[in-house]
């Protein structure tokens, strides 16, 4: 099992890395160093890691999941509905590797990450 450290400001999170190609190449691709942008309850940012949409890509995801999001591409944490949402469940803007999960997920701490943050991801 592969955990990694993901840093916004003082904020800190664990999150496991399935075994998928997409998370090999985020890993491989660790440290990373970006500023936060929202999404209603996704935060996401770019990433220099490139990947394919895998097989099981899908655009609607469960609360704390990472995706990895080809389009832009970006390193994507969901914790709520996003504009795109038909109801509760996060949805992406289009479809995603789904590559990890976060260990813990405190909505409060999520919800105050703004804009602009400054965020690290680190292998542990």
């Amino acid at each position: 099992m592969r955990i990694i450290k993901i840093k916004v400001g003082e904020k800190v999170f664990t999150a496991e890395l399935f075994d998928t190609p997409t998370a090999n190449a985020i890993h491989d691709s660790l440290p990373i160093s970006s500023s936060v942008m929202t999404w209603g309850d996704e935060i996401y940012f770019g990433i220099a890691a490139q990947a394919s949409l895998e097989d099981d890509a899908r655009s609607v995801v469960e609360v704390g999941d990472l995706a990895y999001w080809p389009t832009m591409p970006a390193f994507c944490i969901f914790f709520g509905p996003t504009p795109a949402s038909m109801n509760n469940k996060p949805r992406a803007a289009s479809a995603v590797n789904v590559f990890g999960r976060l260990n813990e997920v405190d909505l409060e701490t999520l919800q105050s990450i703004t804009v602009g943050d400054h965020v690290e991801v680190f292998p542990l």
